[in-house]
């Protein structure tokens, strides 16, 4: 049985390799993506007029006069001493075209004082990569792959990692499984036990002790890495090591990645049988034709009135920070948030108000920690993934996660090839001796 699972955890190990190595490269790099942006950027994300600041709605007016293609999506309601205000933007339809347009941007970058542009960019755009596109690039590659679109279907990369994080999920148990020590059998069995124990070297590694060891003792040596041993059982050391003290953030984040990447498709219909959970609006309604996004017949500044006097109402202490319209569901959003937490924080997010583009209708909220099992559950998915639940130590620990992830990934590779190439000299060293022999 254990040779069995040694040969389940090798190939499995090496299919996922690859994926698993961008991905914990890219995570490594996208747990710093808004501060690594600000360094790159500073032209764009930095303002320097002196003065008061100009309503963030007027802003947006002006980048609708100023490109009648797109619609200003998503507005932050609140500027910080030196920064700049970065709007979101969708396409309009094109009347000549009767499609989508495509401006070649989706955000928009303004001075909050004078209101002058500082640039724009498209965020998530493949190529040409920029240092303007190169965060934005990195955190797409993160979970799609930059897998382009086929047959009217746009999420193969997405697909395509979440099968690897299921892979990745359950593989965490049969890696663990083999760290544990070889059973102890009776001493007429020690050829048999000898054997097991060469063929689950590729994890386990130590041949079973000496009688008079106990079962922790035996097992103690999978959890200390032979620095001094040699290349070859270091590079072992680390990949087994390393598995045991960090598994429980491995398996936290081949979960979140399996639930976060399939969500839809497998994750939610399965938490729908544990416990009951609460639809959005998003999930209560039927998504709009790519080129006929809906109109709203109402603007930002009545939907952020209504929801500040509903957030008064019901007694939230921070201010509506953020405002989008989804124009593919007619729904608006506001998020409340006070200046500069809108990200990075710790807990499950922002609370937020939904909002009928038609009619004005208070459609749904979320409140973090609020609502059924299934509801907190789902909450905490992306930021146990992104390590933002913890704050600032929990994004340093899941950068660090990263590169743990990177490395088993090579050391997992190095070790089949090492296996490989001594079980092809052992071949080929018996061939030779056959021949001899005949």
């Amino acid at each position: 049985m254990r040779a069995f699972w040694t040969l389940i955890h090798r190939y499995a190990g090496l299919l996922m390799a690859g994926f698993l190595f961008i991905s914990g490269v890219t995570g490594a790099i996208i747990s710093w993506d808004h501060e690594l942006d600000d360094v790159l950027n500073p032209h764009l994300m930095e303002a320097h007029t002196a003065g008061p600041a100009q309503a963030s709605l007027a802003l947006a007016r002006q980048v609708e006069a100023r490109y009648p293609d797109v619609r200003v999506s998503y507005i932050p309601l609140h500027a910080q001493q030196g920064d700049s205000i970065a709007l979101g933007v969708s396409p309009r339809v094109d009347p000549a075209t009767k499609k989508l347009a495509e401006p070649g941007f989706n955000q928009v970058f303004v001075d909050p004082v004078s209101g002058a542009e500082l640039g724009k960019r498209e965020w998530g755009a493949v190529w040409p990569i920029t240092k303007e596109t190169f965060v934005s690039f990195l955190y797409r590659l993160h979970y799609t792959l930059h897998i382009p679109e086929m047959w009217g279907i746009d999420r193969w990369g997405i697909w395509l990692l979440g099968g690897i994080a299921i892979i990745w999920t359950l593989d965490c148990f049969v890696g663990f499984y083999l760290t544990l020590p070889v059973r102890r059998k009776k001493a007429d069995a020690a050829g048999n036990i000898a054997a097991r124990a060469a063929v689950s070297d590729d994890i386990a590694g130590d041949k079973p002790l000496p009688a008079g060891k106990s079962w922790w003792q035996r097992w103690q040596p999978a959890w200390k890495v032979r620095w001094n041993g040699g290349s070859n059982k270091l590079n072992f050391d680390l990949h087994r090591a390393f598995s045991l003290w960090t598994w429980a953030l491995l398996f936290i984040l081949a979960f979140t990645a399996f639930s976060l990447n399939l969500y839809n498709e497998v994750f939610a219909p399965v938490m729908k049988t544990f416990s009951q959970v609460t639809p959005t609006p998003f999930d209560t309604r039927p998504m709009a034709d790519k080129h006929h996004p809906i109109e709203p017949r109402l603007g930002y500044a009545e939907v952020i009135e209504r929801a500040s006097h509903e957030a008064i109402n019901r007694k939230w202490a921070e201010p509506a920070g953020g405002v989008f319209y989804s124009q593919e569901f007619g729904i608006y959003g506001v998020s409340f948030f006070t200046p500069g937490n809108d990200h990075g924080t710790g807990g499950v997010g922002t609370a937020a108000l939904y909002y009928d583009a038609a009619d004005g209708r208070l459609l749904g909220d979320r409140q973090p920690w609020k609502g059924t099992a299934a509801d907190i559950f789902l909450q905490a998915q992306f930021p146990l993934h992104s390590g933002r639940i913890l704050g600032l130590p929990g994004r340093i620990l899941i950068s660090f996660m990263g590169v743990v992830v990177a490395m088993l990934s090579v050391t997992g590779v190095i070790i089949w090839w090492r296996k490989r190439a001594s079980r092809v000299t052992v071949a080929h060293k018996r061939q030779r001796g056959m021949l001899v022999a005949e």
